[in-house]
Formats: C-alpha cells, structure tokens, sequence
C-alpha cells in the first residue's frame, strides 16, 4: 500500500488515503469516430476498414482502488464512520454550477509523490465498507474511482481557435445573423454558390458561400467549419466551386465530437 492525496482545486482540501499499486489503471482514448452518414455509417465494399474522422481530444482515464480507515494516522478528518473520509470524493461526483448557473466541473488533483500529478473529474465511485460497530457504523472503507484526466478551460469549449491565414480571411458574420435552427428544418447536404452576391431586399436569402456560413447555419458556431471540411475531404475552405455539394455530418454533442 502506497499513501497517496486527492487535492479539491476550488477549496485545496486534501484527502489522504492508501493505494494499492498493483491496482492502478490506465485507459487512453483517442479522438478518433467513424464517420457518418445521414442513414449510419459509411460503407462500401471496396474498404477494408470503416472511414475515420479525427475529432483531435480524446480522453484518458485512470482506474484507482483506494482504502480508507478510520484507524490510519494524518486524516484531517477525526470521525469512528469511514464515510466521513470518503463522502468529499462522493460530492466531487454531484452537479455542481458556477455563480451564473452553468454546469462546472469540480477539478481534483491525483498526488502521488513525485512522480503522479493528474488534475481530473470523477467520473465515477463505488464503495465496499466494512469493519462496522455495533451501532452500524462502518470504520474501513474499499473505495474504487474513476478519474477523467481534465484541465480547467480557459475559454468556452464552442470556442474553436484561429488558424493563420484561414480564420483571417474569412470575415466575421454580419451582426443580426439569425440563430440556427434545428438541423431537421435542413437537408443534409447543401450546395455552395461560390460566392454568389448578397440576394436584394424581398428575395430569398442565397445558399451560403463560405463554411463557417453553412457551420453557423446547421450548428448554430460558425467555428465547426472544420468539422465539415473534415466531413468532405475538403482541402482549401476558401475556394469551394460553385454548385459543390456538402454533406453535412451529424449535429456535434455537448463536450464531445460529431
């Protein structure tokens, strides 16, 4: 058994606790999907595998069976009921929302002498409690979690960053650009003017000419353009040929890929 600590970034409370090492385990993700099509994935029978659209993130995620006794020496916490030393990692697994009422993650930090420094989310406890006294109360606790490798965000996750000389020359959205609406009011592909001129008062507005325009149209964030140049294998978004078709890949999930 090894002593390790869970450090809560938002109040620096430290949760001491045994580890067995023998027990730690790994599990990298990448951020890779199949791609899609409006009726499931693609197929085709001349392909060995199905096509892959690579999303980038992933996600790494740590199996840690810990233990927890009321007999051990350094908690912070004095208390016969072993639920008193783990109930701060049971909370860490609650919703919790900042001060404008939006879901916010509750980071922890996996401290493990020099060599573990992991800022994370549990995803996930289960609790095996033994040793109780008379009254019920339980003194030693087996305690399995697991931690989704997390850094705090420093900008909204729609947020898509810049790429030089792509983002630049595509101009912002005119202010007053309406909302998106549900992608069912859409088909699923859509053809490029190319650059067709701005239709006159009383016409119907033209196809959009530009990717961030068709991103801003089915998603509701011009900045998952790429996520269609990806979709259609196109390799210059600034010049699409007039009359191109685009399909248009399923709607992103929330803190996830298409």
């Amino acid at each position: 058994m090894e002593r390790v600590a869970f450090l809560i970034e938002r109040t620096g409370e430290r949760i001491g606790c045994l580890l067995n090492p023998e027990s730690l385990t790994i599990r990298r993700v990448a951020g890779v999907q199949r791609r899609q099509a409006d009726g499931g994935p693609l197929k085709a029978a001349s392909l060995a595998d199905d096509p892959l659209l690579y999303t980038g993130g992933g996600s790494t995620e740590l199996t840690l069976d810990l233990l927890f006794d009321t007999s051990l020496a350094g908690s912070t916490v004095v208390s016969e009921d072993v639920r008193a030393l783990t109930r701060p990692l049971w909370d860490l697994t609650e919703n919790a929302m900042d001060s404008d009422g939006n879901p916010e993650p509750r980071l922890v930090r996996f401290v493990w002498g020099k060599s573990w420094n992991i800022p994370g989310v549990v995803a996930a406890v289960a609790e095996r409690l033994e040793f109780f006294t008379e009254s019920g109360v339980p003194r030693r606790s087996w305690l399995r979690m697991r931690l989704l490798r997390a850094q705090p965000p420093e900008k909204p996750v729609s947020a898509a960053p810049a790429l030089p000389g792509i983002d630049e020359a595509m101009p912002a959205l005119p202010l007053g650009s309406p909302p998106a609406a549900p992608a069912a009011e859409f088909e699923r592909t859509i053809e490029m003017t190319g650059g067709a001129a701005p239709a006159a008062e009383g016409e119907p507005a033209p196809a959009p000419s530009r990717l961030d325009e068709v991103a801003f149209r089915f998603f509701g964030n011009a900045g998952l353009w790429r996520l269609i140049a990806l979709f259609n294998n196109v390799a210059d978004p600034l010049h699409i040929a007039a009359g191109k078709l685009l399909r248009i890949p399923p709607r992103p999930r929330a803190g996830g890929g298409a």
